[in-house]
């Protein structure tokens, strides 16, 4: 399988160019063309007809093919089923908002941490996405809306810190001024929890927005929903995120999802307020997605609205999440599976 073009930093394209004996300057012509959403090396209109032909011969230029577009009657969010070039299936969320357009993107086929109320770990993690295939998600998205988006999340199918270095690539590909140049603020990366990369990203000094997927205010009650927590405790992801605060000077986020009867008591959210009083950080609760692959429930309004008024009695900044998409599956992994479920019983 020939490179994907949309892998490479402007830096690389020109040391490419010098190599095959064009002028660095063609390197910034061809990335600009990239940006643009073009399907084909052909659409690249100032590009001479000997470079494309090397560039053909070299490169592949595929942007995923829309398989569904699902469109919420709701909110108009906008569900995609998306097909690599190898045939795997990803989805992207698209979500409109007064402050512009956000994106929802996926950063592994699949996911193998295991957490229990999410339909993207079912069948494990399949591979890994390279640094252009998450960004391809932001451009087809582009296309569909045909606005910029000004927003991205790494919260789709995937654990972003298992899959490290192509997301740093991903995140200085996204924000260059040569490419989509969306501001570092305007990215929020979501882990479960994997405390070296904390580190290792909160020393890379970005003002990139941090979310922990933390569910539970102890180690007990999260190893039933969450299998890292059997290698990294809440202590160790706390430490590890007042260093990122520290380095950062940024808040982290905390996503809190709410399961009927497993972790939305009153005292729950007492305990979770004492453990994070006086952290510089934001709590996201989340109303559970149902998914037929375990038993877990949403919560009542009445008891998400309790819960949240006993953190904010404790000084915690608390939101709930708009729910984007009901209708529609909009929930990691839930479209990819149920299609795949589809496409077998046929």
């Amino acid at each position: 399988m020939k490179n994907n073009i949309l892998d490479y930093k402007l830096e690389e394209l020109q040391d490419w160019m010098k190599t095959n004996k064009e002028p660095a300057f063609r390197g910034k012509q061809v990335i600009g063309w990239l940006y643009k959403g073009i399907d084909s090396f052909d659409d690249m209109k100032n590009i001479p007809k000997a470079l494309t032909e090397k560039l053909k011969d070299k490169f592949s230029l595929s942007l995923p093919k829309i398989v569904k577009v699902y469109e919420s009657k709701i909110d108009n969010t906008k569900k995609l089923l998306l097909a690599l070039e190898d045939g795997n299936l990803i989805e992207s969320v698209l979500m409109k908002y007064k402050h512009g357009n956000s994106i929802c993107v996926s950063t592994q086929v699949g996911c193998r941490m295991g957490c229990k109320f999410c339909a993207s770990t079912v069948d494990g993690m399949k591979r890994n996405l390279t640094a252009g295939e998450i960004i391809s998600q932001i451009l087809v998205g582009e296309k569909i809306l045909n606005e910029r988006i000004s927003n991205v999340v790494l919260m789709g199918s995937g654990e972003p810190f298992d899959n490290y270095d192509n997301v740093n690539k991903f995140i200085d590909l996204v924000t260059a001024d040569y490419g989509l140049n969306i501001g570092q603020r305007h990215i929020t990366i979501s882990t479960c929890g994997i405390v070296p990369k904390i580190y290792e990203f909160a020393d890379k000094n970005t003002q990139v927005t941090l979310a922990i997927s933390l569910h539970a205010f102890s180690d007990e009650k999260r190893k039933q929903i969450m299998p890292i927590a059997n290698k990294y405790s809440i202590k160790e992801i706390l430490d590890a995120c007042n260093y990122y605060i520290e380095k950062t000077k940024r808040r982290v986020t905390f996503e809190y999802s709410l399961v009927k009867d497993v972790n939305d008591s009153k005292e729950d959210s007492k305990s979770l307020a004492k453990l994070l009083k006086g952290m510089l950080c934001h709590v996201n609760l989340i109303p559970v997605n149902e998914i037929k692959e375990n038993s877990f429930r949403k919560s009542s309004d009445k008891t998400i609205e309790d819960f949240k008024e006993i953190l904010k009695s404790y000084g915690i900044e608390v939101t709930v999440r708009r729910e984007m998409g009901s209708d529609i599956n909009a929930a990691c992994g839930q479209l990819r599976r149920s299609y795949l479920n589809s496409q077998q019983n046929q």
